[in-house]
């Protein structure tokens, strides 16, 4: 059975989903997020980010990490920034416990999981509970946005590790 984790890298809230199963196939999954407060500096809003991934990684084990990569849009441009830096830390903690790691784009989820590029993150949280088989709504978004990456790694697994072992020759 393989375990993947995907997550949604965010300042704020940052979304974690983790299936576990073979294949097409689930066999579980637990979600939820990470959160840092408006209130504090933003290096210490990252390391609240990488400690608590690093137990989690620690503790759940994965086979896989599947990250949601960065994008910037021009009329946002610093939020594209912290974004980047949110996800250079999620990034670090895979590193730093040995999990390989590959990033997938959100529009690249949404067509994969919904069928459609442009989905919503409505329609797409709806697309995971269907593959997941629950019917209470997965919340935060970031979560099932995590879920929607985590379910990729897992039907795409041996393409990713081809994909991971390829770059680190």
């Amino acid at each position: 059975m393989i375990k993947v984790i995907g997550i949604d890298p965010g300042l704020a809230a940052t979304g974690i989903g983790i299936v576990r199963g073979t294949g097409i196939k689930v066999d579980g999954f637990s979600y939820g997020s990470i959160t840092t407060s408006k209130n504090i500096s933003l290096p210490t809003r990252l390391n609240q980010v990488f400690s608590k991934l690093i137990l989690i990684l620690k503790d759940e084990k994965p086979d896989l990490m599947v990250v949601e990569d960065v994008f910037s849009l021009e009329k946002y441009p610093k939020s594209g920034i912290i974004l980047g830096k949110v996800s250079g830390v999620v990034l670090l903690a895979g590193c730093q416990v040995n999990v390989p790691s590959v990033e997938v784009s959100v529009r690249e989820a949404k067509q994969i999981l919904t069928g459609n590029g442009n989905a919503t993150k409505m329609q797409l949280e709806k697309a995971v509970r269907h593959l997941v088989n629950l019917t209470a709504p997965i919340r935060p978004y970031h979560a099932s946005d995590a879920m929607s990456l985590a379910l990729i790694g897992l039907f795409r697994y041996k393409k990713c590790i081809e994909q991971i072992l390829l770059k680190d020759k």
